[in-house]
């Protein structure tokens, strides 16, 4: 009877407070081009959003609040077909900021129900919902001036930072076409970012063999699931379970983050020991003559407000 009860605490814990325990995470990260000018990246992932979560888009509208220089985005927007407008008007005034995106799995369909261990013994199984209206929300980010990334390279001038950004579909579901955007990334820029939605080392090992200094990505949702000094149990993709969540580094020259989101499916609606989370990045210069520098992890913030 203790046992269960202790599950059925666990249970409660994990869907009715830890998944809606939002929290900002602060990262310093070396990896500018000597010289350079700090810039504030705001990393966002994995709304999975749905039209009622008022209080998911109540915390997304204070991110504003921190003034970043420039939003990622990298994907799983949606969880429901109409939960368009509820993205746009939870991101506020975050659209007027400068910012680049790609999408994931569930901005093109939906959610469906799915045996939880088969992440554990069927990692590669697929179960495609309805579609989504992926356009309708690429169309509301482009005209207020995100840039989408998708299978694109860019150069683009934020805070005074020269960038050079690519990005690829969902190696998820196996949208991914690196040939698109593959060569070398421009060496005269002051970062060189990359961005996809899933980590899949297929992915990461072209970005870092094309000298991109930092890729930003999503879907792991940090596990979702964690134990006390064990960690998430799956990552949901091909990356080893120390790089689920935060900074990392990935070969000799390249530095990995990958947001722990701030959704859940509908049909898996908790979280235990990894909170939802959006993270700012402070992005700095990297000392000059290598990018041996370690990463910095700052506070976290349990509520955002104006520094």
């Amino acid at each position: 009877m203790v046992a269960a009860g202790s599950v059925l605490a666990g249970v409660g814990y994990a869907t009715l407070i830890e998944r809606n325990a939002f929290v900002l995470r602060e990262v310093t990260m070396p990896v500018l081009a000597p010289g350079s000018s700090p810039l504030k990246v705001l990393h966002i992932s994995d709304l999975h959003m749905r039209p009622q979560q008022r209080l998911k888009q109540a915390w997304l509208r204070e991110l504003a609040a921190w003034q970043p220089d420039l939003v990622v985005n990298t994907g799983d927007n949606l969880a429901h077909p109409k939960a368009v407008p509820a993205v746009v008007q939870a991101l506020g005034d975050l659209l007027s900021v400068p910012g680049i995106f790609v999408f994931g799995s569930n901005d093109y369909f939906g959610p469906r129900p799915k045996n939880p261990l088969k992440y554990l013994t069927k990692p590669d199984h697929r179960i495609y919902g309805e579609p989504l209206p992926w356009q309708d929300l690429r169309a509301a980010f482009t005209e207020r001036g995100w840039l989408d990334m998708t299978h694109v390279r860019r150069e683009l001038e934020v805070n005074g930072v020269l960038i050079a950004a690519a990005g690829v579909d969902d190696p998820h579901l196996s949208r991914d076409r690196y040939e698109t955007v593959a060569g070398p990334a421009n060496p005269a820029v002051d970062l060189r970012l990359g961005l996809t939605h899933s980590p899949e080392p297929r992915v990461l090992d072209r970005f870092a063999a094309d000298g991109y200094q930092l890729v930003l990505a999503g879907h792991t949702h940090g596990g979702q699931v964690c134990l006390p000094f064990y960690g998430a149990l799956v990552t949901n993709c091909g990356i080893d379970r120390s790089r689920v969540k935060g900074p990392s580094r990935w070969g000799a020259n390249m530095q990995l983050h990958v947001s722990a989101g701030i959704g859940t499916s509908p049909y898996a609606p908790f979280r235990l020991c990894c909170r939802p989370e959006a993270t700012l990045l402070t992005l700095v210069a990297a000392p000059i003559g290598g990018h041996d520098a370690g990463v910095r992890a700052g506070q976290s913030h349990p509520s955002v407000s104006v520094r």
